[in-house]
C-alpha cells in the first residue's frame, strides 16, 4: 500500500507544467489532472499527463499483486488495496500538501490492472458519450464513475471469491471522486461550470 500511494502520488501533470515554468495549481481550473493540463499546455500535454497517470494506476496494482503474491495474501485483497492506496495517493499526494487531482485517469488504469478489459472500456466508453454531448469534463467523470459498479457487477462472475470486494471498491472509487467533484456538481446544478474549452471563471482558479 505504501508503494502504491508513493507510485500514485507522483504528481505529473504538476510536474509536466513546472518544466515549462507554469505553476499548474494557478492557471485554469487549479487542477494537476489531465484537462487542466490540456487546458493550459495544451493536447500534447495533456495527453502526456492522462498517460502517466493511468500507467501508475496499472503499475500500482500489479506491483501491489506481485508483492501480495510474494507473501502468499489473496491477490485479488492486494489488488484492491494497491488500487485504493494509488488513487488515494493521487488524490492526497504527500508532495503538494495532500492537495491533488480528482483521481479519473488513475482510476482507469487501476481499473484496467483490476478487472477485466471489457470494465475499462465501459467506464471510458461513458466518458466519452456523455463529455461529447455536453463538453463537461466534470459531468464526463462522474458519469462514468457511477457506471463503474455497474460495469463491474455486469462484468466479474458473482460466483467469484472476489466478486462482493471488487464491486465495494469501485462504490468507494465511485463516492470519493463524486466527493472530488462536489465543487463541480454545485456549478453544474447553477448552471456555471465551464465547458471544455471555454476559458474558466476566476473563480475556479481554486482547483475547488
Amino acid at each position: 500500500m505504501v508503494s502504491s500511494y508513493l507510485i500514485g502520488s507522483v504528481p505529473w501533470g504538476f510536474i509536466f507544467a513546472r518544466a515549462k515554468g507554469i505553476d499548474i495549481r494557478q492557471k485554469g481550473s487549479g487542477n494537476i489532472g489531465a484537462a487542466n493540463a490540456t487546458r493550459v499546455m495544451g493536447r500534447k500535454w495533456g495527453y502526456a499527463v492522462f498517460l502517466c497517470d493511468f500507467l501508475k494506476g496499472v503499475l500500482s496494482v500489479k506491483l501491489g499483486q506481485l508483492i501480495g503474491g510474494f507473501f502468499q495474501v489473496d491477490p485479488v485483497l492486494a489488488g484492491v488495496l494497491a488500487a485504493t492506496a494509488s488513487v488515494i495517493g493521487h488524490d492526497f499526494p504527500v508532495w503538494l500538501g495532500f492537495k491533488g487531482g480528482k483521481g479519473i485517469a488513475t482510476l482507469a488504469g487501476v481499473v484496467l490492472g483490476l478487472f477485466p478489459p471489457l470494465v475499462c472500456v465501459l467506464f471510458g466508453v461513458v466518458w466519452v458519450v456523455v463529455f461529447l454531448l455536453g463538453r463537461y469534463t466534470s459531468l464526463a467523470s462522474i458519469s462514468a464513475v457511477i457506471a463503474l459498479p455497474i460495469a463491474a457487477a455486469l462484468t466479474v462472475a458473482m460466483n467469484e471469491a472476489g466478486f462482493p470486494l471488487m464491486v465495494g471498491f469501485c462504490v468507494f472509487m465511485a463516492a470519493l471522486a463524486i466527493w472530488k467533484h462536489r465543487g463541480n456538481i454545485v456549478r453544474l446544478l447553477n448552471g456555471t461550470e465551464n465547458r471544455f474549452g471555454k476559458k474558466p471563471r476566476a473563480e475556479d482558479a481554486t482547483g475547488k
